[in-house]
């Protein structure tokens, strides 16, 4: 059986249309994107790589990794999700390899295949977490490198995380996050170490409400990125 969760694949299929839609639940994701891509081209050229996203929705990161000229592969068990990333790839022009597959499937079938692999917002929905981490390390090639996105757990993150951003702010739909799925960096860090990924850097993902923007910051207390490179062979 896949690592999954039947219910938080459903929910993200209800509302597969709106992956594109920039005034809906998924408008979040589209605002972080760049901050998320620079970070990743900070680590890594992406021109000329292999990339996978792991998790990839409708393609948003996808299509921005394409854009940069990566060869991308995306892989997601939400087959509705996928349909809307093919549809957009007409529009948009760039080429993504679109899979239905889980991490474990795809790191059986293609082991030590890409230069960078990236899973984010995805590890706080899966049952076992520490298994796509070791999926995502073994899909990586020796020296390849592995980006994370997920949240903290700890009471500041069902703050800002739930409270304010699913009650307060209406920045997600209510029922989006579950709060005892979140991850310290911690225990994130200990799954990366032992599938043989050295995590080398860990920063903030922060919200201001006032200018009602988000910025990479130093504080890792709710949402946070992690860098590592697969060192084993």
């Amino acid at each position: 059986m896949p690592n999954a969760d039947s219910l938080e694949i459903a929910k993200f299929s209800r509302n597969a249309h709106y992956w594109w839609d920039l005034q809906n639940e998924f408008r979040q994701l589209h605002e972080i994107n760049p901050l998320r891509l620079s970070w990743i081209e900070r680590h890594v050229a992406l021109a000329g790589k292999t990339a996978l996203d792991v998790g990839c929705g409708g393609g948003i990161l996808s299509e921005s990794l394409a854009l940069r000229g990566a060869s991308v592969t995306g892989i997601d068990l939400s087959e509705r999700a996928l349909g809307v990333a093919r549809l957009h790839l007409l529009e948009s022009g760039r080429t993504v390899d679109y899979r239905l597959a889980s991490a474990e499937d795809l790191a059986r079938q293609m082991p030590g295949a890409f230069d960078v692999v990236t899973c984010m917002e995805m590890l706080e929905h899966v049952p076992d977490p520490a298994s796509v981490v070791a999926a995502c390390s073994a899909l990586a090639k020796p020296g390849g490198h592995v980006i994370f996105s997920t949240f903290n757990r700890n009471p500041k993150s069902y703050l800002f995380a739930i409270v304010a951003a699913e009650y307060v702010v209406g920045l997600l739909p209510r029922g989006t996050h579950d709060y005892a799925r979140f991850i310290k960096p911690s225990e994130l860090s200990r799954w990366a170490r032992n599938s043989g990924l050295e995590a080398d850097e860990l920063i903030g993902l922060g919200y201001n409400p006032l200018s009602k923007k988000y910025r990479l910051c130093g504080n890792v207390g709710v949402h946070y990125l992690m860098h590592a490179t697969r060192t084993s062979s």
